[in-house]
Parts: structure tokens; sequence; C-alpha cells
């Protein structure tokens, strides 16, 4: 259990204290740690590193690398392939948004306790705890961006089925059409009429 508020009323979040998948958690470190970096080296136990929160931190601050990193790694394939960065540049919306749920906002509220837990249960109510204390849903960015995001998922689906049914067949019908592709040939591929 984790003593997430600093009042010593602990939340427990693992399957040994009785949760199950969709109530099992990482509970954020501990309001009485605050904005601290704290690794396991910091407490006089790991009993009281786990009591404080320790793992959240360690896990979220390795995720966070580990997204950066992946995003990163789509910049250099696709460098490396010819190709333009727009799948780099798409990733880099999701990892704007777990930027700003497990480190901009912890900071701005001064505390990691105030971070989202890492579980089904916990990112609901994190969801429910935001809206009440920030009514997010009624901002206009927030419209903006929720409809940009379904807009964008809907014109890549029209764009995919155009791309698609446009093809030219250079291939038998044994054959996938992919094969009569080849990366960087100087043929066309789609019929534009």
């Amino acid at each position: 259990p984790v003593d997430i508020d600093g009042i010593r009323e602990p939340v427990a979040g693992s399957l040994l204290y009785g949760n199950n998948i969709i109530s099992g958690a990482v509970i954020p470190s501990s309001n009485a740690i605050g904005m601290h970096f704290y690794p396991i080296w910091e407490a006089a136990s790991i009993d009281e590193w786990l009591y404080n929160g320790g793992p959240y931190q360690l896990i979220v601050m390795h995720f966070f690398i580990g997204v950066c990193a992946y995003m990163g790694r789509e910049w250099e394939l696709s460098y490396r392939l010819g190709m333009r960065p727009w799948i780099f540049v798409a990733f880099s919306a999701p990892v704007a948004a777990a930027s700003a749920v497990f480190v901009v906002y912890p900071i701005g509220q001064g505390s990691f306790s105030d971070g989202m837990p890492l579980g089904i249960s916990g990112t609901f109510n994190f969801m429910i705890v935001f809206q009440a204390e920030h009514n997010i849903l009624m901002h206009p960015f927030h419209m903006a961006g929720v409809a940009g995001v379904f807009g964008g998922s809907l014109f890549s689906a029209m764009h995919g089925s155009l791309v698609t049914s446009s093809l030219i067949r250079e291939t038998t019908e044994s054959e996938s059409l992919n094969y009569g592709y080849k990366f960087g040939q100087e043929e066309e591929t789609y019929n534009i009429v």
C-alpha cells in the first residue's frame, strides 16, 4: 500500500492486497515526497520506498524515456529509408499527451501524487477527478483536439480506402497487389483517372 495523501491512510493497488486486474494499479508517489526525485537509495529501506510510492516514479520516468526513444527510432528509420517523417510526427501526439499527464500536470500541481495511477480503474478515477476539478470537457482546445483526432482518423481511413481502390494491378490474381510495387520505382502505381 502507498500513503498517497501523506496522511497515513495507505491505498493498496497490488493484486496481493485483494485487487483484481481491473482495480489493480501502480499508485502515484506520496504527497509527502512532493516533486522530489525519489530513487531507491534515498529511502531508509525498501519498505519505506514502497510505502511512499517510489515504483511510480521509476516506472513513469522509464516509460517516458522509452516512448521518446521509440519516437526517435521512428524518425531514424524513416530517414534511413528515405521516407518523409510523418510517422514520427504522428507519434509525437501520444508522446505529448503522455508527458502532459505523467510529467507536466504533476509538476503544475506541485506533487507526483497528482499523477495518473497506472491501471484501469485508476485511469478512470483520474479522469473523473480531473473533470470535476478542471471541467476539461468544456474547454474549447480539448474539443478541437478531440475533433482533430477523430477527424484525422476518419481522413486516414478515407485516404487508405481511396489509395487501395485505385491501385493498378500489375500482378496476377493469385499474387498480392503489394508485389506489383517496388520501393522507389519510377513508374506510376495509381490510376489517376
